[in-house]
């Protein structure tokens, strides 16, 4: 039996914000719009959600037909619902985000984008619909949980030295951190593996590498590990 609502219906959009890490900076994913409105600004990937796929199912396929990314880990950020803030009719959207090893994955522009590219979060361009709140929302989600939950290595490469991570958090949390409490703090986590590979051609004292151990992150935290700097 079919059913007729007699009030209109909103869209329903996703969109996703990106974060990937350089060694010195905090990346963006973004894409230049192909179509109005807002056409040739630099906005976040997404779209409309189709009748047919969930949430999580329209985020991915915007992902993968905007800027050629899939399989990586998204968590829902977010609901934007102000009235005006698409001209075209009333829409929400459902905000996920995500942080990747930068060098994972080659983005290349397809769909209803022109271009997409990486752009340092503190120099960003000018953003189309409400999208400059998307992003700030998450980078407050991201600034909190990072003292919380080891989410930093997903931007970091499989071995990494102490200072990269330090860099990491300290560009993260926009505040110097003492380097001694620091490492002291992160290596009694027991979460790091220390490797039997140094720095190579490096004018200074060559550092180790270590790698995060997930596995046995994963044990801890169900026996009520908590993670915290």
């Amino acid at each position: 039996m079919s059913v007729t609502y007699k009030y209109p219906h909103p869209a329903v959009t996703v969109d996703a914000v990106v974060f990937g890490f350089d060694d010195a900076d905090l990346k963006l994913l973004l894409v230049q719009r192909l179509a109005q409105p807002f056409k040739g600004q630099w906005a976040l990937p997404g779209g409309f959600v189709q009748m047919h796929e969930s949430l999580d199912q329209g985020v991915r396929r915007e992902l993968a037909e905007e800027t050629g990314i899939d399989r990586l880990y998204l968590e829902q950020l977010y609901t934007f619902g102000e009235p005006e803030r698409d001209p075209r009719e009333r829409v929400i959207s459902v905000a996920y985000y995500a942080l990747v090893k930068l060098n994972a994955y080659h983005v290349v522009a397809a769909s209803d984008a022109s271009e997409v590219a990486w752009f340092a979060v503190a120099d960003l361009p000018k953003l189309a619909f409400d999208h400059e709140k998307i992003v700030e929302t998450a980078l407050r989600r991201v600034k909190a949980k990072i003292r919380y939950e080891p989410i930093g290595f997903e931007l970091l490469p499989e071995k990494f030295t102490l200072s990269d991570l330090q860099r990491l958090y300290e560009t993260l949390l926009e505040e110097p951190l003492d380097k001694r409490n620091f490492r002291k703090k992160i290596l009694a986590t027991d979460l790091l593996v220390p490797l039997d590979e140094y720095q190579q051609d490096v004018a200074h004292r060559a550092a180790q590498f270590y790698r995060f151990n997930r596995a046995r992150y994963e044990q801890l935290r169900e026996r009520g590990f908590n993670f915290e700097l």
